[in-house]
């Protein structure tokens, strides 16, 4: 597994994924070395280094550092090239892994792609092969409908990475057998932009919980919705907000910190129906979901499959969301909750969840069918394995298409 973030030293969802998938290998007897560079974390977070969390069985880490430290990923960032990380490749010539699967390669470089001798997989976990802020976010405004790439980089205060334009980038591409997508949305859009990948759809998963049980915080005394997520414009807290302005009557509680922290918290003064709790363990997250009325997921910008989602459904509670990407998209599949466009349908569908208990309970049945069956681990990992036997029949012209 190649990854630029990975736990701890991480920020989002996609690091969370990863390792999610590398212990469910390790578990299953398979031997998984993750690589990620550290150097690309202290960018965003100088001087922080985070905990470890307990190792997991059959997977060993591997954390690039460079002498140069952040200039390391300022230059790959500008060139595409995985300079300054030859421990990388000598990781790959020791190691001589049967499968190299890349994930957000951002900070890492696609010249890596070309390294290695294994099957090579790409899971899509963001817009980042289309958009180089990730996200198809214009001006940290609006979802992107006309690419100005080398202006709205400018304005986000970032150089412009000048190598996406020429056939250097698309060559790399090539390097990669399989691209997976975690949905049929995500597929189509970077199909749309141009990119003709060879994808495959492999759904997300979320492991099963565990079987020591945790215990559980003492209950809120009133009924609340949950928002769980970075504190980011792109989230869309910011439009939730304003829904639990003139409903005292209704509970909002917030797990997650971010750079709009400050900002939300303020929007929210005076609201005494809505409760910041900042960053929150997995283990207290897991009473939060299923004592909630609902997730209610306000995400503004294109999302693949947020694990939030899922994570939600785990603990049968339904899910609120935007009717937008790939949240649409699992929402619909699973029929684990409502989808809304605008406020009005956003007030109905809150007010539903609220008054119509028996509602809440079969969607909330559904989302945990969901994530039992095709949005489980053992189906996840079943579906993966034959990928790679394909990718691997393939390679070595035994056919195995895909």
């Amino acid at each position: 597994m190649i990854t630029t973030f990975y736990p701890p030293y991480h920020f989002g969802g996609d690091a969370v994924f990863v390792h999610q998938l590398a212990g469910e290998l390790g578990r299953r007897g398979h031997r998984v070395d993750v690589v990620h560079d550290v150097d690309a974390y202290h960018v965003l977070r100088p001087g922080v280094t985070p905990p470890d969390g307990p190792p997991q069985d059959g997977v060993t880490v591997h954390r690039l550092r460079s002498r140069l430290g952040r200039l390391s990923p300022l230059a790959t960032h500008q060139t595409g090239l995985p300079l300054f990380k030859s421990r990388l490749r000598r990781l790959l010539d020791a190691n001589r892994p049967d499968v190299i699967h890349f994930h957000n390669a951002s900070l890492i470089g696609p010249g890596a792609f070309a390294w290695g001798t294994g099957v090579k997989l790409y899971t899509i976990h963001e817009q980042w092969l289309v958009c180089p802020l990730h996200l198809l976010w214009r001006y940290d405004q609006r979802i992107c409908d006309d690419r100005r790439c080398v202006r709205c980089c400018m304005r986000a205060g970032r150089p412009p990475q000048l190598w996406r334009a020429t056939g250097w980038f698309e060559r790399q591409l090539k390097q990669i057998d399989r691209f997976l997508a975690p949905n049929r949305f995500v597929l189509d859009q970077h199909r749309e932009l141009g990119l003709d990948l060879p994808g495959t759809v492999l759904r997300n998963f979320v492991p099963d919980p565990p079987s020591t049980p945790k215990v559980d915080e003492p209950p809120r005394s009133r009924p609340y919705f949950l928002f769980v997520g970075r504190l980011v414009a792109t989230k869309g807290l910011q439009t939730l907000l304003p829904m639990f302005l003139d409903t005292p009557e209704m509970d909002l509680v917030v797990a997650g910190d971010g750079d709009e922290a400050d900002a939300l918290r303020a929007l929210a003064s005076g609201m005494p129906n809505v409760a910041f709790l900042g960053s929150v363990s997995a283990e207290r997250l897991r009473p939060l979901y299923r004592d909630a009325v609902a997730l209610v997921v306000p995400s503004v910008a294109y999302e693949a499959t947020p694990l939030v989602v899922l994570e939600a459904f785990s603990e049968k509670t339904p899910v609120i969301g935007r009717d937008l990407a790939g949240l649409a998209e699992i929402v619909s599949e699973a029929d684990g909750g409502l989808l809304y466009r605008g406020d009005r349908d956003l007030r109905a569908a809150l007010d539903r969840m609220r008054h119509e208990p028996g509602l809440r309970t079969r969607l909330g049945e559904n989302g945990y069918r969901a994530v039992r069956g095709p949005w489980s681990a053992n189906a996840h990992i079943a579906h993966y394995l034959d990928i790679v036997h394909r990718c691997v029949a393939a390679k070595h012209g035994r056919g195995g298409a895909l």
